[in-house]
């Protein structure tokens, strides 16, 4: 080991040797320097240097960390985008223009010409889709490339971002956000689209009739169909909706948008009389389902965030926002928490909202309605307006009145077309025609009906009763068979002990059909909502994809001009309907806002609700991640920023 005096002498040789590099005049101060006050210089710099080293690998290390982080945020946004873009992407990839569709020279078909069709020569079956909205677009963004040739029927080319139709009546965001072009869509799976309506269909012969006004109308072919083509605004009676705004379409958001602003310039005018400016500036909301809540806070912002600054005060003390409801909660499809809380939200905002009350009659100035009261009699009021909106339930459009007047006996719904659980329409032998979103609702189980058929498969103990320990598997296995009832079927096992009323650990006949008469009253339609139609699009697609597959690996006999189609469809939509598992809906949660709150129901009791920007954004961030393209959430995104640095735009055009 150096002894203590042979290492000072090192270091200040080292030191002396150092400051010899440095210069003259370092070396002459060094070498001046007494002996101990050289040593603690020279361990000073060497903890220096030290110091000085450790700092520069931490640098390295922080700049290796920062790089590595930088690479991962950026391989995420990548990955993210292309997830986002997907569609956009194999669209761009397949740069082919779509076949042109032709008439069949010198053919007719019930005094109309023939289209022709683009079925392949390797088989592959024309599917028809009827409709542009969020079931049929779920469709074409799941059909994978060539497992069919579409054709796309609607009187519109674009998709509907329905969700965001209120904040388009107010500028929050303009109208081409909400729009993708169904020919972007229908690229991807190079498919056709042809801007027409359906006007009839010949289920025997498989062709619909499609017209464009004034040019005539033609039989298009098919081997598959789906109905999407949505539904219209029930009127429960009432009288003079032609005064009425509605709230379904790009131009029903560009006319409120119109009529809002028109109202408002009127009402500023010195020769507008003040009696005239309250009715101006009264607007009335028919219905307190989301969009009628939506709308009316879309407004509530608008006069709030914008118009306050632009128009004189004695004009803004003047606006009036009614809801009008016929049911004794607004967004009663929701918890009554929900519907609580946004009638809170609406007092506080000074949006009126009136329970109990159907409208009777719509006039150019004034809207009568009468209202139930406690003791039960009705009141009638007559309240006078300038601007009406009906959001009040929807019905059949004539098309699909049509097929359900066309398929009598299978046909028994006045609101919508009855589907079995594959979305096959009730009534067609084959199963070769669907129908989904708004316009379709799932048929009632009925389990009372198959009550002897349930009670025979489950396991059943020596006193021919139900035990305890069988049931929940027994609750699945029946749950499966009839998912639209899965959720109130799989709630029995929670409630066995109520059923269980001789508390025996078993359920005998007549505590089961006690079961199945709570469950009966229990389901109900499925909700009229974009993530139904969305997810029976998605579901039917795939539902599709796999039977293409199927047939393409002859795991399911060829159909097309075979004779068993003829002989035996009702085999070939049983065959079918084995091969694929029935739809099943996963409610995501319902979402409303409120005006600068937003409230979400996630069913089973559990909710959502706050009246923050927090709320805001997040009800904004859900319904941009729903976006179908990359291009509408882009320009979403600068829509928003534009309403946050510069407001909405007041332009009336």
């Amino acid at each position: 080991m150096l002894s203590r005096s042979r290492f000072n002498t090192g270091l200040f040789a080292s030191a002396l040797a150092r400051s010899s590099r440095k210069g003259p005049q370092a070396a002459v101060i060094s070498s001046a320097m007494p002996r101990r006050q050289l040593t603690q210089e020279t361990t000073r710099q060497a903890t220096k240097r030290a110091a000085e080293t450790g700092r520069g690998r931490g640098s390295y290390a922080r700049f290796a960390r920062t790089l590595g982080l930088w690479t991962a945020g950026t391989g995420a946004v990548a990955t993210a985008g292309y997830y986002l873009a997907k569609d956009e992407i194999e669209a761009l990839d397949f740069e082919e223009p779509p076949t042109e569709l032709r008439m069949v020279p010198g053919r007719t078909y019930r005094g109309y010409p023939v289209i022709e069709s683009q079925r392949s020569a390797d088989g592959r079956q024309q599917l028809v889709v009827l409709g542009s909205g969020w079931g049929a677009v779920s469709i074409l963004k799941t059909l994978k490339p060539d497992s069919y040739d579409v054709v796309v029927v609607s009187p519109d080319n674009y998709f509907i971002f329905t969700p965001l139709l209120p904040s388009v009546t107010v500028g929050t965001v303009e109208f081409r956000s909400v729009l993708e072009a169904i020919r972007r869509v229908t690229k991807r799976i190079r498919g056709s689209y042809i801007e027409a309506t359906a006007v009839d269909v010949d289920f025997e012969g498989k062709y619909v009739l499609v017209e464009h006004p004034g040019e005539g109308r033609a039989w298009l072919p098919y081997d598959r169909l789906v109905v999407g083509v949505g539904a219209q605004s029930i009127t429960h009676g009432a009288r003079g909706l032609e005064h009425c705004h509605k709230l379904k379409t790009i131009a029903d958001a560009r006319s409120i948008r119109q009529h809002i602003m028109a109202n408002f310039e009127k009402a500023v005018l010195p020769t507008t009389s003040d009696e005239e400016k309250r009715r101006l500036l009264t607007f009335v909301v028919c219905g307190g389902g989301p969009t009628g809540c939506e709308f009316a806070a879309e407004l509530y912002d608008f006069l709030a965030e914008d118009l306050k600054h632009y128009f004189p005060r004695s004009i803004q003390q003047m606006v009036s926002v009614v809801i009008v409801q016929s049911r004794d909660h607004i967004l009663n499809m929701m918890d009554s928490v929900i519907s609580e809380f946004a009638e809170i939200e609406f007092d506080r905002r000074n949006i009126k909202v009136v329970t109990n009350s159907r409208v009777q009659q719509v006039t150019p100035d004034s809207i009568v309605f009468s209202t139930a009261n406690p003791d039960g009699s009705v009141t009638e009021h007559s309240m006078p307006q300038g601007f009406v909106l009906w959001s009040t339930g929807i019905s059949l459009t004539p098309f699909t009145s049509l097929i359900c007047q066309r398929l009598p006996d299978a046909q028994k719904n006045r609101h919508a077309i009855t589907v079995d659980s594959h979305l096959r329409v009730k009534g067609i032998p084959d199963g070769s025609v669907y129908a989904l979103g708004d316009c379709a609702s799932i048929e009632h189980p009925h389990l009372l009906k198959h009550i002897s058929e349930l009670f025979d498969s489950a396991p059943r103990s020596k006193n021919n009763e139900i035990p305890r320990a069988e049931f929940s598997a027994f609750v699945r296995k029946v749950a499966a068979q009839y998912p639209i009832a899965a959720t109130h079927l799989q709630s029995l096992v929670d409630h066995f002990d109520q059923f269980d009323t001789d508390n025996s650990n078993t359920i005998c006949m007549d505590e089961f059909t006690h079961m199945l008469e709570f469950v009966d009253n229990k389901v109900t339609a499925l909700p009229a909502l974009a993530q139904v139609a969305n997810q029976e699009g998605v579901y039917l697609g795939r539902s599709l994809n796999r039977l293409a597959a199927m047939y393409a690996s002859n795991e399911l006999p060829a159909t097309v001009s075979s004779e068993l189609l003829n002989a035996a469809p009702h085999e070939i939509a049983q065959m079918e309907g084995n091969a694929i598992a029935p739809f099943t809906y996963h409610h995501r949660g319902t979402l409303a806002y409120l005006g600068r709150a937003a409230a979400a129901d996630f069913g089973e009791g559990k909710a959502y609700k706050g009246s923050n920007l927090v709320a805001k954004y997040l009800w904004r961030s859900v319904y941009w991640s729903q976006q179908v393209s990359l291009r509408t959430r882009i320009l979403l995104i600068m829509d928003w920023t534009k309403e946050l640095l510069f407001g909405r735009d007041l332009s009336r055009f």
